[in-house]
């Protein structure tokens, strides 16, 4: 009779498996994940800039119109991991990553050319759809490739991506438009996007474990069942995102605080080139120069994430008997919890006031590097606690990207109403009000929590 027990210490050996491999071989696949993840999310705002220019070359006079031509790449991204993530636990991580990008390759060359304004519309949701599958899928991969020890370095560099993405993207569009044309802009993208196929396809191999073991299986002539049909396992796999956030707690929690972060940061994005543009008198490329201060918070919040998690956990671990809790990932939530509503505040306020434009982009800069502590952590934390990792992420990844899509088409609203300092108090009390009690709630519950869940490893 199998003992389940011996076959999983058997793969925990096993040349295989992916843990296993070389050091460069799992960081060449990470760095392959982390490119795809990249230019997707640089493609979700670099048209940012040249909106103006498009609302006049496709004769768009309705701003809600024009609005939805940049947005609805959001939308797919909300919608499109509840499909990929669960076909990467059934077929595999790799190829779904792979096919999907290529689909939002085809599709941006489309937008590049599109006749009219549905059709650019129609071709960016489809683009985002096959752009969202690094985002929802990539986490997976990492989980894959790295054990818990040192797997905080890895997801920090994946994580970079959606972060980095949108904060480049704006940049470069401005001065594309200025220089170019905002059709350029597209083909930039799908220059991108080709070349990270050119890379990714010969380097990037399967990494689930279950279809790895599968595929062997059938190449050994063994028969392999399923007690459910096709049907009955993509109806199970699809469902799976909605039933982490409805039935878990702490994928629920976890998963709101990283959405109003997400929201409160294409928030910010939307006052951007208002702000420099009027305020301080700044062209359209120049303006986009503002963006990079939430950039190198990002990349200051992940170089402090990523080694001080690592740290942290290695040290909790060895006072729990050698033993690791995803819980011992939260700590460093706690400085990031307090960094993002001190950034809004700064940012708000000085904005406000019209203080030295420096002082605005500090703000932005300092609520950057709360985002990364806290999505880091978080983003870890559900790969390492639920057993489908891709579907908790995907979940996750579906409410950030509604919040995304949401948050700015109220923007205008809010700041007419309570003013730039008023509203980003506003948002900066609700961070407060999710960031500090939850994450220190779930530190000290969640094992509790986990050993109740029939969800979780």
């Amino acid at each position: 009779m199998h003992d389940p027990e011996e076959g999983t210490k058997a793969w925990e050996v096993d040349p295989e498996n992916p843990r296993n491999w070389s050091g460069g071989r799992k960081w060449a696949m990470a760095g392959c994940v982390s490119f795809y993840t990249f230019v997707s999310p640089l493609a979700s705002s670099m048209m940012a800039p040249a909106l103006p220019e498009i609302a006049v070359g496709y004769h768009i006079t309705n701003t809600t119109v024009i609005g939805l031509t940049l947005s609805i790449f959001l939308l797919a991204y909300a919608l499109g991991p509840l499909v990929l993530a669960p076909l990467s636990e059934i077929y595999g991580r790799t190829w779904v990553l792979h096919i999907s990008n290529l689909v939002f390759l085809i599709f941006t060359i489309a937008c590049a050319v599109a006749p009219n304004t549905a059709s650019l519309i129609i071709f960016r949701f489809i683009a985002g759809l096959g752009g969202s599958a690094p985002l929802a899928i990539g986490a997976g991969s990492i989980t894959d490739l790295f054990a818990e020890d040192g797997r905080a370095a890895a997801m920090g560099i994946f994580t970079l991506g959606p972060l980095i993405g949108p904060v480049v993207g704006p940049v470069a569009g401005g001065f594309v438009t200025q220089n170019l044309s905002y059709h350029w802009i597209f083909w930039i993208i799908a220059i991108l996007a080709g070349a990270a196929s050119v890379v990714a396809i010969p380097i990037l191999k399967e990494t689930y474990a279950p279809v790895i073991l599968r595929r062997r299986a059938k190449k050994m002539g063994k028969e392999v069942k399923s007690p459910h049909s096709l049907g009955e396992i993509l109806w199970l796999n699809l469902t799976r995102p909605m039933t982490l956030l409805t039935r878990s707690f702490i994928c629920f929690v976890f998963s709101l605080y990283m959405a109003v972060i997400y929201g409160i940061m294409y928030l910010l994005f939307v006052t951007f080139p208002l702000l420099y543009a009027k305020v301080y008198g700044w062209k359209a490329g120049v303006a986009g120069l503002a963006y990079l201060g939430p950039g190198v918070g990002f990349l200051i919040g992940v170089m402090f994430a990523g080694r001080t998690m690592d740290n942290i956990y290695a040290k909790l671990k060895e006072r729990n008997n050698g033993v690791g809790q995803p819980e011992f990932r939260i700590p460093v939530m706690f400085v990031g919890s307090l960094l993002v509503p001190i950034g809004l505040f700064w940012y708000g306020w000085t904005a406000d006031k019209a203080l030295h434009w420096i002082l605005p982009v500090i703000g932005s800069g300092i609520f950057g590097a709360g985002m990364m502590m806290c999505f880091l952590p978080i983003q870890v934390y559900l790969v390492d606690t639920f057993t489908y990792a891709a579907s908790a992420v995907a979940a996750a990844t579906l409410l950030r990207s509604l919040f995304g899509f949401v948050f700015p088409l109220f923007a205008e609203r809010i700041f007419e109403t309570l003013g730039v300092g008023g509203g980003y108090s506003l948002v900066a009390g609700i961070s407060i009000v999710l960031g500090w009690p939850f994450p220190v709630w779930i530190y000290f519950k969640g094992a509790a929590m986990r050993a109740r869940s029939d969800l979780t490893r």
